[in-house]
């Protein structure tokens, strides 16, 4: 359980609990979450995902791992789902409970309440709940790395702002819900601060890392001016991509997509144009 961590937000939130005479409701919400995150991290491990620590946040947890985007979106589909699809056990688990008398009926409505709240707020599709997670793979279905990593960011900082005028409007004295919106907003800002590393490092694991068999196959027609790292910035996640080298109007070469990763890495090729990458190999 070395890998386990628990964020300043929940030692804040255990305080307040600790402090008030709260310390069921904490218990209540501890588990929850603890078994949220258990069900990512079992599902992680089935696919032998290289996990980096497991965080654990007043309103779910954070799953991190040596990945970097480049495991089958399938597979990561099953990775996230596996958090929310605890709820719907430990709803079944309370419920038989509240009918062996094991919890009366405040406990079980308390539960309740907890229970699918953490579920629907991780559900929001901002980033990085499981929502902005999901939402991820739903552009990268359709755009390059690059692109839908851009596209989440801008769709989950509109859902962010979104939430806000809703808290703002409804339920303005609420502190959970402001400590929610802190750490979601630097949670974006850090990831879009971090943006072009991400992509770099989703370039440097697919160079450097495991060799995995990829989804399919997807040629990258690209013109013989174009530089190296505008190539880059068109790969897809799970697919493999040959380079079309393209001018005026014809095919005149094509390139595996290890050698750009290999130029750009090893040779340090950033502002190469594909027509002399194409002499060299």
């Amino acid at each position: 359980m070395a890998k386990l961590h628990i964020h300043p937000c929940l030692w804040v939130v255990m305080g307040i609990c600790l402090v008030t005479g709260y310390i069921q409701q904490f218990l209540c919400l501890f588990l929850i979450v603890f078994i949220h995150e258990l069900g990512h991290s079992i599902a992680a491990l089935f696919f032998s995902w290289r996990v980096k620590r497991i965080l654990l946040l007043p309103f779910g947890g954070l799953l991190e791992a040596e990945e970097h985007g480049n495991r089958p979106l399938k597979e990561e589909l099953v990775v996230i789902a596996a958090g929310p699809i605890q709820h719907v056990l430990l709803q079944l688990a309370a419920w038989l409970f509240f009918l062996m008398s094991g919890i009366n009926q405040s406990q079980y409505d308390m539960f309740t309440f907890y229970n699918f709240s953490i579920l629907l707020i991780n559900l929001l599709p901002i980033w990085p709940l499981d929502g902005g997670k999901l939402a991820f793979i739903l552009f990268s279905k359709y755009f390059p790395y690059q692109t839908a990593h851009r596209y989440s960011l801008l769709s989950s900082s509109l859902f962010c702002l979104l939430l806000l005028l809703w808290f703002a409007a409804v339920s303005p004295m609420q502190l959970s819900a402001w400590i929610l919106l802190v750490f979601l907003t630097y949670s974006l800002y850090d990831e879009y601060r971090k943006r072009h590393f991400t992509h770099i490092r989703f370039l440097l694991e697919r160079y450097y890392g495991k060799k995995r068999e990829l989804g399919r196959l997807t040629p990258i027609k690209v013109s013989a001016d174009d530089k190296i790292l505008d190539v880059l910035s068109k790969f897809r996640r799970d697919c493999k991509h040959p380079i079309h080298i393209e001018k005026d109007g014809r095919t005149i070469s094509e390139l595996d997509e290890n050698e750009l990763l290999h130029a750009y890495f090893a040779e340090k090729r950033t502002n190469t144009s594909m027509e002399e990458l194409m002499y060299l190999y």
